[in-house]
């Protein structure tokens, strides 16, 4: 896969040069040089741009143009759901390298097989296509079907129990006693359910829950939150469900 004009991509800070930030791309196993102007760190007037970007930080930016010499990158044009997409990846990535690490044992086999997976894809969409075509990784020399099985096995093993699903809502009410009603409406909402619901700042909550089915996990808590609304507006309550960017 080549690098695109839209792809958001995994960063990190190498120097900062007058109103030019340079970094380096990590991609498929590569690194390669990109910059991002001023303007395309932050909106609005920068007063100081180490607010924003400093050497060594890992940053998520948006490929804005890619010339044979350059790659003009952005930061402020990702949003923060790219930018946690992007760093999942990444953590997810780095669980795969040690899983095969940890089942190949020979490190230096272990990171042949590795860069001869991102010479044809990045490590996280070969794995995710192998979990349904396992061949894909039996056929590789340095790891055959054995090994193959242990680290799929391993891969859905640990996927199951990481599936977590979190929503944030609001809930504020101007009735006297607003703080016990809330409480109520809370602790019922969640009563003989696995979710969990927590307080963030004024008004404002979160509730997950964690299953290897997201889809049932995601009926779950749009029945909860339904419940929740249900009791809000019986009792004339602000009530609503913060939809991220």
């Amino acid at each position: 896969m080549e690098l695109e004009v839209g792809d958001n991509i995994l960063c990190t800070v190498e120097r900062i040069e007058k109103t030019i930030v340079f970094v380096k791309i990590h991609y498929q196993g590569k690194e390669l040089e990109g910059s991002i102007v001023t303007s395309e760190v932050a909106p609005g007037r920068i007063r100081n741009i180490r607010r924003y970007v400093v050497p060594k930080k890992k940053i998520v930016c948006k490929v804005l143009r890619i010339s044979p010499n350059k790659i003009e990158l952005s930061l402020r044009r990702v949003t923060q759901k790219d930018r946690k997409e992007v760093m999942e990846r990444y953590k997810q990535e780095k669980s795969y390298a040690s899983v095969i690490k940890s089942v190949l044992k020979d490190k230096a086999k272990a990171d042949k097989a590795v860069k001869s997976i991102e010479k044809q894809n990045t490590l996280y969409d070969f794995l995710e296509e192998a979990k349904t075509s396992p061949n894909m990784l039996e056929k590789m020399p340095e790891i055959g079907k054995e090994a193959a099985k242990k680290i799929l096995d391993i891969i859905m093993e640990e996927k199951k129990k990481k599936n977590i699903l979190k929503k944030e809502f609001t809930l504020t009410t101007t009735l006297p006693n607003g703080l016990e009603l809330i409480k109520k409406i809370l602790l019922d909402a969640v009563k003989n359910s696995k979710a969990e619901i927590k307080y963030i700042s004024k008004g404002k909550y979160s509730i997950k829950t964690e299953s290897s089915d997201l889809k049932k996990a995601d009926n779950q808590l749009r029945k909860i939150l339904e419940g929740v609304e249900k009791q809000a507006k019986a009792k004339e309550m602000s009530f609503s469900i913060t939809e991220k960017k």
